[in-house]
């Protein structure tokens, strides 16, 4: 006979026909859930629910305090710096942490960026950085500490720990379909946020094909509401929505995107990436109190590359050493000439996790030399014959998929287009 104050089903079954859970139940949930008394397929069913009915404000408040009170809080106080923190949402080609946190950190901010791994089309911040040999995501909170006293930025996994509920379903929403889920994406993002214990956070909603939210009234909807957990937290949050209808930067997968990431902080890289970049660090620098500091000078000066350096290094990983390079790559080339119209994310995200960058089952590995490269972006002018993608794998099986995908990617026409503008709104409470 169970002891358990709750039957799951009950709870599952309340929230599939509509009914709100009480604070007792969701706190029984969470915990349960963590400890291993909720069955993976039993929150599976859950969360689905929560995906067609959703959780009202005071559900969400709570289902994010659960996920937090399952594991510790961080405290950053001792290191006597201001701290920032920004997240993204998911896109394609979104290597955007990578040179941003040794940017914020070479300006005097604490930067303890706690990332995740692949989720459906788009990468993970922790999967690209897995391509440089050595690296390791996973430290302690010790650890932590140590290499955000001596360098300022640290680029991790969420240390154990810490909301140890929402690595749970991190994982399990990847391969259940229920990803983009607004409540589930902003407890999972703000649970994480609040325990980490920065000060500040800017988030990088994503607006596009290539993104979760597809439209910017739902991605404003996600916005208003993960600064509203923030603020109610006593954690100062701004939110940038930004363009996702083309992918970021000229690659998508692993290894490419962190060698793209080092071309920006070496003072090239895409415009896109850098326009980005650039715009996240002057939201962090002004929330930490630094909004005289102007991260493009700094940038220019190669302290933020001398940051990246220390932070690779301090986590295990060898700066210098060369990046995986594919055992197969192909390329498809331009069918006319004229002038590349668009550029959809989401097949090119797509083509990037068929060609091995990202994973089906949350305990699949990924390939760290998949993915995709475009030699050409919105406005580019194209000629035929030339190449418009490199497709980069261990497999060549993947390929025919991932072409397929590629295909139908893409416009050419012959008027001129002119990019559209990579920041479109910016939300505060």
């Amino acid at each position: 006979m169970s002891t358990e104050p709750f039957a799951v089903v009950d709870l599952i079954r309340s929230k599939r026909d509509g009914s709100e859970l009480t604070d007792d139940q969701l706190d029984w949930l969470i915990a349960a859930y963590t400890d291993g008394r909720v069955a993976e397929e039993q929150m599976s069913a859950l969360t689905m629910a929560i995906f067609f009915r959703g959780l009202s404000e005071r559900e969400l408040d709570r289902w994010t305090t659960a996920m937090i009170d399952s594991g510790v809080r961080l405290d950053f106080g001792s290191l006597g710096r201001p701290t920032a923190d920004k997240h993204s949402t998911g896109g394609v080609g979104d290597k955007i942490t990578l040179p941003l946190a040794p940017l914020v950190a070479s300006c005097g901010v604490i930067v303890p960026q706690l990332s995740g791994r692949g989720l459906g089309h788009t990468g993970g911040t922790l999967d690209k950085l897995e391509a440089i040999p050595g690296w390791r995501a996973e430290l302690t909170d010790a650890e932590l500490m140590q290499i955000l006293a001596e360098v300022g930025a640290v680029i991790c996994a969420p240390t154990a720990g810490l909301a140890p509920a929402d690595k749970k379903l991190y994982a399990l929403r990847d391969v259940t379909a229920t990803v983009d889920s607004i409540p589930l994406i902003a407890s999972s993002i703000m649970s994480k946020k609040i325990a980490e214990g920065t000060g500040s956070l800017v988030l990088d909603v994503k607006v596009g094909s290539g993104a979760f939210m597809k439209d910017l009234d739902s991605a404003r909807e996600l916005a208003r509401t993960m600064v509203r957990l923030g603020e109610s937290a006593g954690l100062t949050t701004t939110a940038l929505l930004t363009d996702m209808t083309t992918p970021l930067g000229r690659t998508a997968g692993n290894a490419v995107e962190v060698a793209e990431a080092v071309e920006v902080l070496a003072g090239g890289g895409p415009a896109d990436v850098v326009e980005l970049t650039l715009a996240l660090a002057t939201e962090m620098l002004a929330a930490a109190g630094k909004g005289d500091i102007d991260p493009a000078e700094v940038l220019r000066s190669g302290r933020a590359m001398d940051s990246w350096r220390a932070m690779i290094a301090a986590q295990g990983g060898d700066p210098d050493a060369p990046l995986p390079t594919a055992r197969h790559t192909e390329q498809l080339t331009a069918p006319a000439d004229g002038v590349l119209q668009s550029l959809d994310a989401l097949p090119v995200g797509l083509a990037a996790w068929r060609l091995g960058a990202g994973r089906a089952r949350k305990e699949d590995a990924v390939q760290p030399a998949a993915g995709v490269e475009w030699h050409a972006r919105p406005g580019d002018r194209v000629r035929r014959g030339e190449p418009l993608f490199t497709l980069h794998t261990d497999t060549p099986e993947r390929i025919a998929a991932a072409t397929e995908l590629l295909t139908g990617a893409y416009t050419i026409g012959d008027e001129p287009v002119a990019p559209g503008p990579v920041v479109l709104e910016r939300i505060s409470r």
